[in-house]
């Protein structure tokens, strides 16, 4: 799955440093995810340093976006192409 940032978002540019595929950018209001590079940092880490970092727990399994560890990690492997 993918991840979401919930308008609960207070902007604090913890999790933007923190996203190894870049996935993290600023929207209009508070931080997004964008889904087609969120790999929920299987590749990289354990476990999702988003939302590791974030203060206010307000990064969720995005609900439209459902992809088991073998499909994030064939996404992992599709962005990071060397």
């Amino acid at each position: 799955m993918a991840l979401l940032i919930t308008d609960d978002c207070i902007n604090c540019d913890m999790c933007l440093p923190e996203c190894p595929n870049t996935a993290i950018f600023e929207g209009e209001k508070y931080y997004e995810i964008d889904p087609d590079r969120c790999t929920e940092c299987v590749g990289f880490y354990d476990h999702p340093t988003c939302k590791a970092v974030c203060p206010i727990d307000c990064i969720i399994q995005h609900p439209e976006h459902s992809e088991s560890t073998d499909e994030l990690l064939i996404k992992f492997k599709s962005l990071n192409i060397v």
